[in-house]
């Protein structure tokens, strides 16, 4: 089942849905006010998991100097830093689509056991070059690309995320 969610690649070539392992981030620290007025910002660097949110047809036709990624974690890592998604019955709302921040994807290895599919988060959204994430793809060796249809369901779960309106009055309820 992996192969209808899933499929393998390798080289350069970025696609939307490109699952990118060890990717560096940089991390800044909180900005200072310098003597000059200016801020300055000191920082680090961590690795990521993370997915590529940037259209395909903009990557292929070189319209960005950098690319919308997000991280994806395993359930796992994200009920250690998220504890109520280990109760009963959060995990079922996020594969419903109640959680708009949330989307699963299952996992390229296994497909059919739930607990072992992965979860994009919307909240963080990170730009690296394009020039490094292409050197970095190319340097994985084999990679997983999110296939067609589940594809299309990422990026409208993230455009939704994105479009919501807040109202600041509605139509009552029904009763």
């Amino acid at each position: 089942m992996s192969d209808f969610w899933w499929e393998e690649v390798t080289g350069s070539q970025l696609a939307q849905g490109d699952l990118l392992d060890s990717c560096l981030l940089p991390i800044f620290s909180e900005p200072k006010r310098g003597e000059d007025g200016l801020f300055e910002l000191e920082g680090d660097a961590s690795r990521a998991r993370l997915i590529v949110m940037t259209q395909s047809c903009d990557l292929a036709n070189g319209k960005v100097d950098t690319v919308a990624l997000c991280p994806i974690w395993t359930l796992a890592e994200y009920e250690s830093s998220s504890p109520d998604f280990g109760k009963k019955g959060a995990w079922e709302n996020v594969r419903k689509g109640r959680i708009e921040s949330l989307h699963l994807l299952a996992s390229p290895s296994s497909p059919d056991d739930n607990r072992a599919a992965l979860v994009v988060v919307f909240e963080e959204i990170f730009s690296l070059p394009i020039e490094y994430l292409k050197g970095h793809a190319d340097s994985l060796g084999s990679r997983w690309r999110l296939k067609s249809p589940y594809l299309e369901h990422l990026s409208q779960s993230f455009a939704r995320f994105f479009m919501r309106v807040g109202l600041p009055s509605t139509i009552p309820p029904f009763k």
